[in-house]
């Protein structure tokens, strides 16, 4: 096959390459499990004191444009404290440029494949580290929150994962009139309720 259809085969191959993936991704049909009117009850049960460090944490690094190895440490251990280790052994080099470049990158794969280069992080750390620089703009990767929009967890997460868990939670934030971390809040609330039954 010559001409412009084998361009185009080439260069969706190279973009699931690129993304992490050898064949073609099944989306994943996020639906939320429970009312939309219920998210913000939800997010406020949420409860959990230790936003307001990762919010100040988070200014300082989009101050900066990167983060410390002592920030990356903390933040990593917010969402996974067994990571500590791992991410620990990240130079404070390698955390500054590594960061520094994910969080100047104008585009979602750049941004969020970099992060990934770091030992110890995977996709849900990742999520916790851009949710922590850009609290308005992503939200943080967890089981709870996907048992919440119906899908089950994976061991690993490809990047066209990512990619469409973002524009999911992105599109229910504007159709429900929440904000990233509201939506965020009350997708793990209802999880927790749930499992107590």
């Amino acid at each position: 096959m010559n001409g412009p259809r084998a361009a185009a085969g080439i260069a969706f191959a190279h973009t699931l390459i690129m993304s992490g993936m050898s064949a073609p991704f099944q989306r994943p049909t996020f639906r939320l499990q429970f009312p939309a009117k219920e998210i913000e009850a939800l997010a406020a049960r949420f409860g959990n004191p230790d936003d307001g460090r990762m919010l100040a944490v988070g200014a300082a690094v989009r101050a900066r444009g990167r983060f410390t190895r002592a920030e990356f440490i903390e933040v990593c251990a917010w969402k996974t404290p067994r990571s500590r280790p791992r991410v620990a052994a990240n130079s404070e080099a390698a955390v500054a440029e590594v960061t520094g470049r994910a969080l100047a990158a104008d585009d979602e794969v750049t941004r969020f494949g970099a992060l990934l280069e770091l030992q110890g992080v995977g996709a849900p750390t990742a999520s916790t580290l851009l949710y922590c620089a850009f609290p308005d703009d992503y939200p943080i990767l967890d089981v709870r929150a996907l048992e919440s929009l119906g899908v089950k967890s994976r061991s690993t997460y490809p990047m066209s994962f990512w990619l469409a868990y973002l524009e999911a939670c992105r599109a229910l934030s504007l159709s429900s009139g929440v904000s990233i971390r509201t939506l965020d809040k009350a997708l793990w609330q209802y999880s927790k309720e749930r499992s107590r039954l």
